[in-house]
Formats: structure tokens, C-alpha cells, sequence
């Protein structure tokens, strides 16, 4: 199987993660989250870990160029060589280029973006439950009397999660996010997918964009849009 490179772009809600990891386990590949791998690097003590910690312990947002360096290591390790999906990177037209810097010799970027309607975001936001444990979305769960999944935890919807302020995160995500959108929009191997189907018709629709955009001249498949 030839190498896969994947980004996935997706507003909060939208389930980027959950088909990032269901991707990555098909293909053998590490889905790399930002915030995982920024995790690591303050606990691991390296450089630029530790110049994320201090940014963080004064309250401060991770700059660009931390990111870009964390990203940057963690794609250079072996496990990503044959290929990666990168979930949360890049949030900003100066990290999708640096991106590009980064892939110089690999295989193609290709972008996929998962599209859903702000309605559909708000119920799905409004209802998602999260482990006091292990910090994982508990999918497909909305009752919170039942344990985690994954480690039996206790089950809680995130503060950050009610209407009001799912709104104005959703506000910001389109304002941060809409000019990385048309920055990789115009590129053969940018595809759209419709993210308000069910999960498994989009890890389909997902599944045939990625097929697609690695070979441009394949037809166009159900529910990936250009």
C-alpha cells in the first residue's frame, strides 16, 4: 500500500478525530493529534517542550513556531515515515506552509475536510460526554450513568460544551480556519466530505477521498465533494 499522508480539517464536532483514529488503525499509521504530541513533548523534557511549558505556564497560547518545531520532530520519527494523519494541525495558514516545508520528499499532503452544518454541531456538541479518567469522547454514548468505554471512568459533558460557548468556538474555528480552507482548496488532493451522515457512511465517504485524491483520475465517489 503506498504511502498515506492525511490531513483532516474539521470544525469541533465534526468527528475528525474519531475517523482519524479508525483511519490510522486500517492503514497501520500514526494519527497524530496536536494535543497529544504537545502533551508528550512537555512530559518527554525535550527543547522545545519544555519552551511549550513555559509559554503555557504563563498562560499563553503555543506559538506557530513551537508548534511547527513539535509537529516537525514528531513527523520526523520512524513510525511516521510510511505515512501519518495529522488531526489539529495546521489551525493556521503560516503552519500549512510550514507543513509544506516540512513534507519536501514525501508523498503528496492530501487535505480532507469534513463539512457539517452548525445546527447539526451544536446538538452533537450539546449531548458529547467526555471521561473524568482518560480525557477520551465517550462516541456513541449520551447517558452519563454509563462508565467509559475505553477505562470505565466516570463519564461528564465538558464545561466548555453548552451553547453558548460551542457557538462562539464554532465562530472562531470558521474565522481562524476558513483562510486554510481556500489555501488548500485549489489543490488536486483537497476533498470535501459530508460529515452530517451517519459514522460509518462518513469513514466511507472519507475512505473514497483519500482513494480519489491520490488518484485524480478516478471518478468522482459518493459524498466527497471538490
Amino acid at each position: 500500500m503506498s504511502s498515506l499522508n492525511l490531513v483532516i480539517l474539521g470544525p469541533p464536532g465534526a468527528g475528525k478525530g474519531t475517523q482519524a483514529e479508525r483511519l490510522a488503525r486500517a492503514r497501520g499509521i500514526p494519527k497524530i493529534s496536536t494535543g497529544d504530541i504537545l502533551r508528550e513533548a512537555v512530559q518527554a523534557g525535550t527543547p522545545i517542550g519544555l519552551r511549550a511549558k513555559a509559554i503555557m505556564d504563563r498562560g499563553e497560547l503555543v506559538s506557530d513556531d513551537v508548534m511547527i518545531g513539535i509537529v516537525k520532530d514528531r513527523l520526523d520519527r520512524p513510525d511516521a515515515r510510511p505515512g501519518f494523519i495529522l488531526d489539529g494541525f495546521p489551525r493556521t495558514v503560516a503552519q500549512a506552509i510550514a507543513l509544506d516545508g516540512i513534507m519536501a520528499g514525501r508523498a503528496p499532503l492530501i487535505v480532507v475536510d469534513i463539512a457539517v452544518p452548525e445546527a447539526e454541531l451544536v446538538r452533537r456538541l450539546g449531548a458529547r460526554l467526555i471521561c473524568e479518567s482518560c480525557g477520551k469522547n465517550a462516541e456513541g454514548v449520551s447517558d452519563p450513568s454509563v462508565p467509559c468505554p475505553r477505562c470505565g471512568g466516570r463519564l461528564t459533558q465538558r464545561a466548555d460544551d453548552n451553547e453558548t460557548v460551542v457557538l462562539e468556538r464554532l465562530r472562531v474555528y470558521h474565522r481562524n480556519t476558513a483562510p486554510l480552507v481556500e489555501f488548500y482548496r485549489t489543490r488536486p488532493t483537497f476533498r470535501s466530505v459530508d460529515g452530517a451522515q451517519a459514522p460509518d457512511r462518513v469513514a466511507a465517504a472519507l475512505e473514497a477521498a483519500v482513494a480519489e485524491a491520490g488518484d485524480p483520475a478516478a471518478g468522482q465517489p459518493e459524498g466527497v465533494r471538490r
